[in-house]
């Protein structure tokens, strides 16, 4: 690399927007979340999932949260639990298979509020993707269901014991839908964050929705950042919106700003696959937003094609390459399942370094 070209990335990583004041010093730079904890190498939403995404040096952990019959937050990445868990293997649940319309989509399968934690807790839980993640299988059947709970403790733990912080990035999933059958989700997420000694603007959470309206009661329930997630296509399930690609203007993204810290826009938003970047970014921080985009995952088939490497879906291309890119256009952090690449792609180009 010339000269020439490391003082570029250097300006680039020094012109990086950096954290509201009062932040901890892990927000100084880009951060680094582990989706469904490190759910590239392990079964996702499992303490083997969480525990190898701290190793490889995540400043985040996220569990997507869904209720229990009884109450109880656990972390699935859906309350559809066919895919991720043995529950089709467990004669004595055979009953409770169903169909169910969530968020205006017929589903056929278990669900956890069909269940207490206690009988989610004899299930095992299994790899969600095995045709591209073929060695996580060697996983199946030695995790269990982990309740919000036992993710802080975790996360309090690893912080305590590796002397520096690791947070977590809940996510409400389908907060209308459970609001509809009497597990509203705010309150009691709300509750154990402030049980846990995290109820500041300088907490280690974000609590993140694609909904509209459950983010803006939280707004009111506690002073802990919110992200307004957003896809390429659709709007929130609650209707609050339109469409996301009108929250992504401007004027939308001004809205948002009255309630939210930042967003969490599909990567694809920002740079759509091999086409120049969008101005999304800058329009965000305009607004006084951060981003937090999802999901960079190293394989093939989720990369563009000037990123692949060969043509099997499920071989590894250069997704630091894809990471360094937006890092490159000032994104203040992202969700990733392959937490090493992450870190190490975020840390380049902190240093001043192309990957």
């Amino acid at each position: 690399m010339t000269r020439a070209v490391a003082a570029i990335f250097l300006g680039l990583a020094l012109l990086a927007p950096c954290a509201a004041s009062g932040q901890k010093a892990a927000m100084s730079k880009p951060i680094v979340i582990g989706h469904r904890g490190a759910s590239g190498y392990r079964p996702e939403h499992t303490l083997l999932s969480y525990e190898l995404a701290i190793a490889q040096g995540v400043d985040f952990v996220e569990p997507d949260l869904v209720p229990t019959k009884d109450g109880v937050l656990v972390a699935r990445h859906e309350n559809n639990i066919t895919e991720t868990t043995d529950v089709a293997d467990h004669p004595e649940f055979a009953a409770r298979k169903t169909t169910k319309t969530i968020d205006g989509q017929p589903l056929t399968g278990w669900f956890t509020e069909d269940f207490t934690l206690a009988e989610l807790k004899t299930l095992r839980a299994k790899e969600r993707l095995p045709q591209l993640r073929a060695k996580n299988k060697a996983y199946d059947g030695k995790a269990n269901i982990l309740t919000l709970a036992e993710i802080i403790a975790l996360a309090k733990a690893r912080s305590a014991e590796l002397r520096r912080t690791i947070g977590i990035y809940p996510e409400t999933k389908h907060p209308s839908y459970f609001a509809s059958i009497g597990l509203p989700l705010e309150e009691r997420l709300v509750a154990q964050l402030k049980a846990a000694g995290w109820d500041r603007a300088d907490a280690p959470v974000f609590i993140q929705s694609f909904e509209v309206d459950n983010l803006k009661k939280l707004h009111g329930l506690t002073r802990i950042r919110l992200i307004q997630l957003m896809d390429g296509a659709g709007g929130p399930a609650d209707h609050a919106v339109a469409s996301y690609a009108e929250m992504a203007t401007p004027a939308g993204l001004k809205a948002v700003a009255a309630y939210a810290f930042g967003i969490g826009p599909n990567k694809d938003m920002i740079v759509p696959g091999d086409k120049p970047p969008t101005t999304l970014v800058a329009d965000a921080h305009a607004a006084g937003l951060k981003l937090h985009p999802w999901t960079f995952r190293a394989e093939n088939i989720f990369l563009p094609p000037s990123l692949r490497d060969g043509i099997d879906p499920a071989a590894h291309g250069h997704v630091d390459h894809a990471i360094a890119r937006q890092l490159a256009l000032g994104i203040d952090g992202f969700f990733t399942d392959f937490p090493d690449i992450g870190v190490a792609a975020r840390d380049a180009y902190v240093a001043g370094r192309k990957p």
